[in-house]
């Protein structure tokens, strides 16, 4: 049921959807949501072009056409006298970066971790539902005013912000997303342009009077069209508050297989903006599966086999490095997903020997900083970056040219797959599933950090080995009916792990049916989330 704001002063044309009291949080004000209908109705046209082109681009390969650098722009990768702006003194030194989640405990626990900035995600690691957008949205603006605090109503612990604090960076969600509950003329908005809207228009002003700023990290984009398409929205934004342009700095993931063909020229449109870009290895796992989809010569080994050390991977790493280097920009490296193991030695101790050496390829390779899921393995990836980086920054380190052609970006990893990986992939699938359904975005599960990218590769895998027909290392062939057969054996697994009374009371019915619908479909499907959306509660 639609309901407007309480005091009935929502703007013209701009209706919230099942608001409740949310209103009352000081987040979903008039003067906020003008803001956000104002770029939606100036940019809503442009993002539904974008993804009308992805849509193209999509029909253009299965038709035959393969992906490349792009002719027409060469003369931006070859013209060596431009660079991006120069970073300012809160991301000038980005060794180690945390991630996570938007709830409170997250937020504070992440900005005392001794990382050296914190990435709040509305995106991968946040299940979407207005609740949580809202609550995510206040818990920013406590964050940037100071003023968060979290009493652990369990263990009575209270969580408070220290002296030195990682510096705030927000991820909004993809172009492809909507809000249905903010809806701008009878439409529901962009969720990029709400969530960056509202963190915007709350913190920007603040931010920059502690000499800090509003700082981006922008997802799934899949070219440099799209790059000046934010560009454009930062210049507006700013424009309405009364900021300088430039006072927006945007960090570009590269977690797209057509983006990395386009990596110069994205920094090139966001350059009076952009501050780096990042390895998103777990999206672009995804997306080079989804991308090439209908292609049988494209099929993927397990996913725990594509690794950053597989040709492609390695490939896609330094170019972005390269790349990054000669524009004076920032190259993140990615997220390992090992975390922590509580109370298994063993375990906790293999996770850390991956980790470091994950941590040790990027920093010898020449990345300035990498991510980091979990608030203890802060010191790990400091040790190694102090170690490799003397500097807050190798920007300047001359390195060999990579020599990257088009064709070592499109090398499909080596591998095996085999009826354990199918089996984890149904396993981890359908309870991240569940569990985003139940509005959790990160969920921790058989010792790694899952989210929505890993979630995106379990179900792409499993219905690529499908569609395509392709063996199974013992000779099998991944059916409909073998598929049924798994994931009632895993479900029967999961329920006995988890206890009979918690998978009744949980979401799993409704999950296992999405999964099958993804993995069956005639046509891969593009985002599960997109999907999955219609179902949060």
């Amino acid at each position: 049921m639609a309901s407007p704001l309480r005091d009935n002063s929502a703007p013209a044309g701009v209706t919230v959807v099942d608001a409740g009291d949310l209103d009352a949080r000081g987040i979903i004000t008039p003067g906020a949501l003008e803001f956000v209908a104002a770029l939606t109705r100036q940019f809503r046209p442009a993002i539904r072009a974008a993804l009308a082109r992805r849509t193209l681009r999509q029909h253009a390969l299965v038709a035959g056409h393969t992906l490349g650098f792009l002719p027409e722009t060469s003369e931006v990768r070859h013209n060596r006298t431009w660079s991006i702006a120069a970073a300012p003194s809160d991301l000038r030194q980005r060794k180690v970066e945390i991630t996570g989640p938007v709830d409170r405990k997250m937020i504070i626990n992440a900005l005392n971790s001794g990382a050296d900035v914190f990435m709040a995600d509305f995106e991968d690691a946040t299940s979407p539902t207005w609740d949580n957008i809202v609550h995510g949205q206040q818990n920013v603006a406590d964050a940037v005013q100071g003023t968060i605090a979290y009493d652990d109503p369990g263990t009575g612990k209270a969580y408070r912000l220290g002296r030195r604090l990682a510096t705030l960076v927000v991820r909004p969600r993809g172009l492809h997303l909507i809000e249905r509950h903010l809806l701008v003329d009878g439409t529901p908005a962009p969720a990029c342009l709400v969530d960056f809207g509202l963190f915007f228009y709350h913190n920007a002003r603040a931010l920059v009077a502690k000499g800090s700023g509003p700082y981006l990290y922008l997802p799934k984009l899949e070219s440099h069209l799209e790059a000046r398409l934010w560009n454009d929205i930062f210049i507006a934004a700013q424009r309405s508050l009364g900021l300088p342009r430039g006072t927006v700095r945007a960090t570009v993931l590269i977690e797209t297989l057509p983006a990395a063909f386009e990596m110069e020229e994205i920094l090139y449109e966001l350059r009076e903006h952009a501050s780096g870009l990042n390895c998103g290895r777990w999206d672009y796992i995804f997306s080079s599966i989804k991308t090439r989809r209908h292609d049988p010569r494209a099929v993927y080994p397990d996913r725990a086999q594509v690794t950053m050390t597989q040709k492609s991977m390695r490939a896609y790493s330094r170019l972005l490095i390269e790349i990054c280097h000669r524009r004076g920009a920032h190259a993140i490296g990615g997220m390992s997903a090992f975390i922590p193991v509580r109370g298994n030695d063993a375990a906790n101790d293999h996770a850390f020997a991956q980790i470091r050496s994950d941590k040790v390829r990027e920093a010898t390779d020449g990345h300035d900083g990498t991510w980091v899921a979990h608030p203890a393995l802060v010191p790990l990836a400091r040790e190694v970056f102090d170690a490799h980086v003397p500097g807050p920054h190798q920007i300047d380190r001359e390195l060999p040219a990579p020599g990257v052609a088009a064709d070592d970006l499109l090398e499909i990893p080596t591998g095996t797959r085999t009826l354990a990986g199918l089996r984890l992939n149904v396993r981890v699938g359908i309870q991240y599933i569940e569990a985003w359904m139940r509005g959790l975005g990160a969920v921790p599960l058989y010792n790694l950090m899952e989210d929505a990218a890993t979630a995106e590769i379990s179900r792409a895998q499993v219905w690529q080995w499908m569609h395509h027909g392709a063996p199974l290392d013992d000779g099998s062939v991944v059916t409909p009916t073998l598929l049924r057969t798994i994931i009632t054996d895993e479900m029967h697994a999961v329920r006995d792990a988890i206890g009979a009374e918690r998978f009744a009371a949980g979401r799993f019915a409704d999950a296992i049916a999405l999964f099958e619908s993804l993995v069956t479909a005639d046509v891969m499907p593009e985002f599960l989330t997109s999907l999955a959306y219609d179902r949060l509660a």
